[in-house]
């Protein structure tokens, strides 16, 4: 039985349709916006001081302009900041919105400074506008990023999460649940569900507060931050637009997920007809100028790292070699876009009798991969190596030969791919790369099915921001270690 009393206490619209019992903002997220406005308006000054003393060098009377120009910088950017909606709680974490919008506040900025001195006739020296504008930019982008590394690591020891209850059949219900535990860095947190009459009181752990009726109510109880809706018949339209109506009236955030939930933002548009909003779907793009620029960025970025990365390489085949008997580089067939099959590169973490005494070894990685931990065959400088992904620095040569990507699912072994189901084999229509998601998130510590999810997100999703975004991940991830044995 539910705890009718307790929902019913939910406050409502009062009389003349005026809200009440509004929800304020959790305090870490006013706190987090007051860290923002203290830093951008530092990094705006400071900016704007090494813009004048780079580009001046003295204080004289035809500098005075620029003086007063520096000293305004902070609350002009300020502003322009807040008007682009830059510090709204929802962007909190976020990440890549949060960038893209400072990134257009410095865009903005610039424009309209260039046509203001246009149209009023005004010598602007250029140098000073060139210096102080993307100085600005590019310190409030770094000190949004420390903030956010920040918000991540309190987050990663239970605080700073926002509350949700999430709505929908069982199985959906419990693979978001699933998945919002194993990224806490998101700050969602599902403290109650609400899911169709009868079954369980809980679903993975989480209390059932009523079924699909009671979803505004079960908010309230909880005093929740956000509800997720997820794809069920019975939240339609109808229902769905009745519920934000009853939600508004607590300020509580409405999410809807799509049923397709591994595609990407790119590929989704709402294109409204007749009345009704609906989420077209483009289809990944495969072919053509975008994955020509990809493998343009591929070999040239990996030819660069080769060149720079040169003395390192000598020095690891050194230590490789002295370890003891056997070759430096390890090879092995694997297989790469459409199944065609092309050996990668590895420099040797194992003794030379490694494949003999495999046969005496049981795995413990996930499904059809072969991973131990503590393995007795990897040598004491293998297990460094593989401690750091060292040892796969050598696939950069597979990448100028244009078998592999710098980022892209993991590449899989020919009796691996023997036994892949239609699902799986879709992780073939484009190169393995030497990261991915999955190097990112977990590695070995990974099961097999999310692996395999994670690999056909990036196949639905994959574009050249995403790369970019998936090899400044692999940084910490490898900085951290964790999942490489």
């Amino acid at each position: 039985m539910r705890d009718v009393t307790a929902i019913r206490a939910v406050p409502g619209p009062v009389a003349g349709g005026v809200p009440a019992g509004r929800r304020r903002e959790p305090g870490w997220v006013r706190g987090h916006r007051a860290m923002a406005v203290v830093a951008d308006t530092a990094c705006a000054a400071l900016a704007g001081a090494l813009a004048l003393i780079l580009r001046f060098g003295e204080v004289t009377a035809y500098v005075f302009p620029y003086v007063v120009m520096s000293t305004a910088l902070p609350a002009v950017w300020v502003c322009v900041v807040a008007l682009n909606r830059a510090y709204e709680a929802r962007l909190v974490g976020l990440g890549s919105e949060e960038f893209q919008r400072i990134l257009q506040c410095g865009f903005m900025l610039t424009a309209a400074l260039a046509v203001g001195a246009y149209l009023t006739k005004t010598e602007v020296a250029r140098g000073y506008v060139v210096l102080a504008l993307p100085l600005t930019t590019l310190l409030t982008l770094l000190a949004r990023y420390a903030l956010r590394r920040c918000l991540h690591r309190r987050r990663a020891r239970g605080g700073c999460m926002r509350r949700v209850v999430a709505a929908g059949h069982r199985v959906a219900v419990a693979e978001l649940v699933r998945r919002f535990r194993r990224e806490r860095y998101h700050g969602l947190e599902v403290v109650g569900v609400c899911v169709p009459s009868g079954g369980t009181r809980q679903v993975e752990g989480v209390p059932v507060l009523g079924d699909l009726s009671d979803v505004a109510l079960a908010a309230g109880r909880v005093r929740a931050d956000t509800v997720a809706v997820l794809a069920c018949p019975e939240m339609d339209g109808t229902a769905l637009r009745r519920l934000a109506w009853r939600l508004e009236e607590s300020d509580t955030d409405l999410v809807v997920a799509p049923a397709l939930m591994e595609v990407a933002g790119p590929r989704i548009t709402i294109r409204p007809a007749a009345g009704l909003p609906l989420l077209h779907v483009d289809h990944p793009e495969l072919s053509g100028l975008r994955r020509l620029l990809k493998n343009l960025f591929d070999r040239l970025g990996a030819g660069l790292l080769l060149a720079v990365l040169l003395p390192l390489l000598v020095g690891l085949a050194v230590a490789v070699r002295a370890s003891g008997p056997g070759p430096v580089l390890f090879r092995q067939r694997r297989v790469g876009r459409d199944g065609t099959e092309f050996t990668i590169y590895k420099f040797r973490t194992m003794r030379a009798d490694a494949e003999h005494r495999k046969i005496t070894l049981s795995s413990d990685g996930p499904g059809m991969l072969f991973k131990i931990r503590n393995d007795p065959r990897v040598t004491p400088l293998g297990a460094r190596l593989r401690r750091r992904s060292l040892d796969e620095l050598p696939q950069l040569i597979n990448v100028v030969l244009g078998d592999m990507s710098l980022v892209g699912p993991r590449p899989p072994l020919p009796e691996e791919v023997a036994r892949y189901g239609d699902d799986v084999r879709r992780r073939l229509l484009v190169k393995p790369g030497m990261t991915g998601l999955w190097q990112v998130s977990g590695r070995s510590d990974l099961s097999w099915e999310e692996s395999v999810r994670l690999d056909l997100r990036y196949v639905e999703s994959w574009s050249l921001m995403l790369d970019l975004q998936i090899l400044w991940k692999t940084w910490s991830a490898v900085a951290r270690g964790a999942g490489a044995y």
